[in-house]
């Protein structure tokens, strides 16, 4: 989990020597942070399940970055990532936790038609897996010289704030994920360990648009059309007009997060929306 040295001609105090590592950085999200995070003097460890994209995105990155196969439904690679950034780096600074599903290839099933098992797997990928990332992160930080230190950021969602948002295992998922949190701030502060996820509106990630263009049809490629009609959907739904948010602007959240400048932030939920969940509308419900 690699480093963060923010430069200078940003607004945000440098951070020296911090160690970062991303579980999943996947098209989107994930990869804006990891290259931003390169930019600002991070040594960023990549982990995924799609071996040939992390390695390439790794090796596009300032020297230093790495890439680990880790399928975070399980454990053991969860252990393993976190065991591979000590040996590579000697500490571990942040974790940004982003893995994450829609489930049920995103479409919004009735209540009435609830599946259990699709329930199961969205909630281990989605909220399980943060879990797990916080356990071993955790443990990597308190144990670390000069003992404590650090921050874990994860992805949440609008829909773990605001119900009519996404289907239901993905919602129930994301509400786990605030309120796993929460919890972790609590207990971890006293290690002075941060702790805070970032709930974004729509952001045309491969997830989304996939979702999205099974309803609309589509070919095996997303094509920039495809792209840019999903982000007109989205600012059609948003009450800040003007801006269309993209996957920078949550990694520049998730940047603010890591850095000196949120040093007494822990427990927040930063919602990065532009205030559509302030209004009462149920997006997809």
């Amino acid at each position: 989990m690699p480093a963060a040295q923010l430069l200078q001609e940003t607004h945000f105090p440098a951070v020296n020597g911090k160690e970062t590592a991303s579980p999943s950085f996947k098209r989107g999200i994930g990869e804006e942070t990891a290259r931003l995070f390169a930019e600002h003097g991070a040594r960023v460890v990549i982990a995924d399940v799609e071996d040939v994209l992390g390695r390439s995105v790794a090796a596009s990155l300032a020297p230093g970055a790495t890439y680990v196969h880790c399928d975070v439904a399980s454990e053991a690679n969860i252990e393993r990532l976190v065991a591979s950034t000590l040996a590579a780096h000697g500490r571990l600074d942040v974790l940004f936790s982003n893995a994450g599903i829609l489930g049920d290839q995103g479409r919004r099933k009735s209540v009435l038609d609830f599946d259990a098992a699709e329930f199961d797997r969205v909630m281990a990928v989605n909220a399980r897996a943060a879990a797990l990332g916080m356990k071993h992160a955790a443990r990597a930080m308190i144990g670390r010289v000069g003992g404590g230190g650090g921050c874990i950021i994860c992805t949440a969602s609008v829909a773990g704030v605001a119900g009519g948002m996404g289907p239901y295992a993905y919602t129930a998922s994301k509400h786990a994920v605030v309120g796993l949190v929460k919890n972790a701030a609590c207990e971890l502060g006293k290690y002075g360990i941060r702790v805070n996820c970032i709930s974004p509106f729509g952001v045309a990630t491969s997830m989304l648009v996939n979702a999205w263009r099974e309803e609309e049809g589509g070919g095996e490629v997303i094509s920039e059309v495809e792209v840019e009609k999903m982000e007109e959907f989205v600012r059609g739904l948003a009450n800040l007009k003007g801006a269309t948010l993209k996957a920078r602007d949550v990694a520049e959240a998730a940047l603010f997060l890591a850095s000196d400048e949120s040093k007494y932030i822990s427990g927040h939920n930063l919602v990065v929306d532009g205030g559509v969940t302030t209004s009462t509308n149920c997006v997809g419900l």
